[in-house]
């Protein structure tokens, strides 16, 4: 038995098919989740803006062309739906470095150092943390490449901006990334 692509699953889900949609949403929700989490930094918040993401997508189905993937196209649905939860609630920062390093400098120096899928609860909460201070466009740019795994190509689709504008958003996200790091002890992020 084949597996039914995402294109015609989309299709069919414009058309009414809520089996289809369903199907779609069971691919694709550990990714969306995934990067909300990564971007609005907790995961009550990621939960509720993946629904909604889901929802929007849901929506807008008649109007999926088919021209991008329908991950890329979800993924750009779920990327400007965090970007406007951002910019409603006007946060930026919201611990400061000193804050991180004085509750989570041991948790964020092992997480930064030892790549391992099996992280402890602790590790990647301190690495939200740290993530959440970097600029929204930086962080989701970094959070497509490194946890989502797009291409460059595929996260300038989903940001809706040019391949030179990804790369210097990630680059700079790295940056400064690396620049905290040097206040955790056994951090080593290149």
């Amino acid at each position: 038995m084949t597996q039914t692509g995402d294109g015609e699953l989309a299709r069919s889900a414009a058309a009414g098919d809520g089996d289809a949609f369903a199907e779609l949403v069971r691919r694709h929700a550990p990714r969306v989740r995934a990067l909300c989490a990564a971007t609005l930094g907790g995961p009550g918040e990621a939960e509720d803006a993946a629904q909604e993401a889901f929802l929007k997508a849901h929506r807008a189905l008649p109007r999926f062309s088919g021209e991008a993937s329908f991950s890329t196209w979800l993924h750009r649905i779920a990327v400007n739906h965090c970007l406007d939860v951002l910019r409603a609630a006007g946060r930026r920062r919201s611990d400061s470095l000193e804050a991180l390093l004085e509750a989570d400098s041991e948790a964020l120096g092992r997480a930064l150092s030892e790549p391992s899928p099996a992280k402890s609860l602790e590790d990647r909460d301190a690495v939200e943390r740290l993530l959440s201070r970097l600029p929204p466009e930086q962080r989701l740019a970094l959070t497509l490449r490194e946890l989502e795994g797009l291409t460059y190509e595929e996260i300038a689709a989903a940001m809706s901006c040019s391949l030179d504008s990804v790369k210097a958003r990630i680059r700079r996200a790295r940056a400064e990334l690396a620049g905290m790091a040097r206040h955790f002890p056994g951090a080593d992020i290149v």
